[in-house]
């Protein structure tokens, strides 16, 4: 399995037939554009990306939540691909927004799982990480079909999904985008190989103590994984054809939250793998 991480949570699975891509954020508009501009893809940008990736088996585009950085170019890129586009009914309205066809979108719901050749991904409802004075906008849905291009505060959260994603061939893996849990969420991996955990970490070494523990042990903990990857700690206002920064620290101090992270993959004997945007992992 070839898992190819394009920054923020954007994520994309290829088994050489199949390709699946979890959210959709290639664009990265600036924080000056994100804060008082109107945001819009780049469509010159993410074709040279589909392009240089090779993103042509495109079968679907899974979609988190709809804040704009995970969102924005799910609309483009399914109709560059031709892919379906699942989510929520925010995610749904982005893509509405986006002139995409009604019999190319699909309405998650809770733990169905959905068949793209041999992958199966099951949605799993979630909470999005603790809301702060830019994103105050936890559980508002976006009703209306949503054309670019809008202002950032239009890309409202619209309910957190994760991801429990199987293969065919035994691999299993398990995407949690945002920095929280739901108690006992992951109770069904109970004594089941996790061959990674992909673990949002905007957050970490800011939260309490008590927090902290309590989000490893319904994580880490509880998946047990092979292999633990942080997402969502790069400083996603800057293009990927810069060099990769990580959050800047008035968000976020992100070489402590790596060392916490692997002071908790210890207790599980995980291995903690640090995957830059732009690079290809290979999972067996």
């Amino acid at each position: 399995m070839k898992i190819t991480f394009f920054g923020t949570t954007t994520l994309l699975f290829d088994d050489g037939k199949t390709q699946i891509l979890f959210d959709a954020h290639f664009s990265r508009p600036s924080i000056l554009k994100m804060l008082f501009g109107k945001l819009r893809t780049d469509e010159v940008l993410v074709q040279s990306y589909l392009s240089q990736f090779s993103i042509n088996r495109l079968s679907g585009i899974f979609v988190s939540h709809t804040h704009y950085d995970h969102v924005l170019d799910a609309p483009f890129v399914a109709k560059c691909t031709g892919a379906q586009i699942f989510g929520s009914v925010s995610a749904l309205n982005v893509a509405r927004g986006g002139g995409i066809a009604e019999e190319k979108m699909h309405l998650f719901a809770q733990k169905m799982p959905i068949q793209l050749g041999d992958f199966t991904v099951t949605p799993i409802q979630s909470l999005h990480s603790r809301a702060k004075w830019f994103n105050n906008d936890l559980g508002i849905e976006i009703l209306e079909p949503l054309r670019q291009p809008q202002p950032r505060r239009a890309y409202t959260e619209g309910g957190s999904w994760d991801f429990l994603v199987e293969h065919r061939d035994g691999q299993r893996f398990i995407i949690r985008p945002s920095f929280h849990f739901l108690p006992g969420e992951l109770d069904f991996l109970a004594g089941k190989k996790v061959d990674a955990l992909f673990l949002g970490i905007a957050g970490l070494a800011r939260a309490t103590p008590d927090f902290r523990r309590a989000f490893f042990a319904q994580t880490v903990e509880k998946a047990r994984a092979k292999n633990v990857i942080p997402v969502h700690w790069d400083y996603f206002f800057r293009s990927l054809t810069k060099p990769v920064r990580p959050l800047p620290a008035l968000v976020d101090d992100i070489p402590r939250a790596f060392l916490q992270l692997s002071e908790a993959c210890q207790k599980t004997d995980s291995a903690l793998i640090v995957q830059i945007p732009f690079s290809s992992i290979y999972i067996d």
